[in-house]
Formats: C-alpha cells, sequence, structure tokens
C-alpha cells in the first residue's frame, strides 16, 4: 500500500463525488451489495468488533415500511432511489468478539461498562458507514446519505426485538446529475487542522 490512487480514482471517491438528491430509474444488482458489504467488512474497527448491521431497502414493501420514517424532505428522494441501506450497529457487538478477536478474551471490556460498549459501538459503527460510501463509491455507485428520519420508527419497524439500533440513512444508486445541489464551502487546512 505505498502508491497514491490515481487522480481519477480520487475524483471517484472524493473530488467530484457528490452527495445524490435524485436517481436515474437503473436497478442495483443483489450481487451488487453484497460485493460492497464485502468491501466493507474488510475495514478497520477496534478490536475487531464490527458492529455495523445493515438492512438494504430494496422493495416497495421495504420502502413502504421505512416511509413513516422519513422527514418531508428525504420522503421524495427515497422513495425512488433504488437502495436504501439503513446503517446501523450492535450495542452487544461484543457477544461476538470470540470469533471476531480469538487472540484474547475481549468481552469482559465491553460486559464491565455499558457506556463505553455503547461508545464503541456507536463510533465504530459510524465508521463503518463511511467505508460503506466510499466501498459504493469505488463500485461506481451514487449515495445519498442522511440524518433526516426518526430513529425509534426505524428501529421499531425493522428491528424490533433485537440489540440493533438505527445510525444513519444512506440511499444507493445511480444518481441524476440534475438533482445534485451546487457544492457548499470546505474548511481551508488552517481553518479546521494545526501541526504540532
Amino acid at each position: 500500500m505505498s502508491e497514491s490512487l490515481d487522480s481519477r480514482s480520487l475524483d471517484q471517491l472524493f473530488r467530484t463525488a457528490r452527495t445524490q438528491n435524485g436517481w436515474i430509474d437503473k436497478p442495483v444488482p443483489d450481487a451488487l451489495l453484497k460485493e460492497l458489504y464485502d468491501l466493507v467488512k474488510m475495514a478497520p474497527t477496534s478490536a475487531n468488533c464490527n458492529p455495523l448491521r445493515i438492512v438494504f431497502v430494496r422493495t416497495p414493501a421495504g420502502k413502504e415500511k421505512l416511509k413513516p420514517a422519513l422527514s418531508s424532505g428525504n420522503l421524495e428522494k427515497t422513495m425512488l432511489a433504488p437502495v436504501t441501506a439503513i446503517v446501523a450497529y450492535d450495542q452487544h457487538f461484543y457477544e461476538h468478539l470470540p470469533k471476531l478477536f480469538p487472540h484474547t478474551d475481549a468481552k469482559p471490556w465491553f460486559t464491565s461498562s455499558p457506556a463505553f460498549a455503547e461508545t464503541t459501538a456507536f463510533r465504530n459503527g459510524s465508521l463503518q458507514g463511511g467505508y460503506l460510501i466510499l466501498a459504493a463509491r469505488a463500485l461506481g455507485l451514487d449515495t445519498g446519505a442522511m440524518s433526516g428520519f426518526k430513529n425509534d420508527l426505524v428501529d421499531e419497524a425493522f428491528f424490533a426485538g433485537t440489540t440493533y439500533k438505527t445510525n444513519f440513512l444512506c440511499n444507493l444508486g445511480y444518481g441524476d446529475p440534475s438533482k445534485v445541489f451546487t457544492r457548499s464551502p470546505r474548511f481551508e487546512f488552517d481553518e479546521a487542522c494545526r501541526l504540532e
């Protein structure tokens, strides 16, 4: 991993990639969603905890189940998106550490401190959600991450009886360039960073 990606790849991942607000009518095959997860799962998490859980909502019935939780500003674009990923995290991720982190008995690190477990689950689930966006872009998909929804309604509709909690939603598909907003400003290095 000593070589930088070429400029075209960096554009696709970062510089020209945009948050999508509209979609062309082109399906996302299930095989591509599986390929997407196979990339996401390889990215790092602390103690290999992998708390990310995803529901890929892609059927009309699934979209109707999701619809009541959406804010008015996110409704149309989510109903029209080929796929909406419900990006969630498992609050009891540590139950799987004997499999995922067999080097040591790490489960007590988290069972002894619910607050530490929750922070770890949310932080690492958020990291994995970011990896999901980059992996989707790397595979030629456009993305539209959102936080305009009612978490409790999504949890009730999709995760009742589990230890999973919704973090954010991310529409996936092939974007309609006419629906993209003008890019908003970003901070310059000296506004956001310092060297010590």
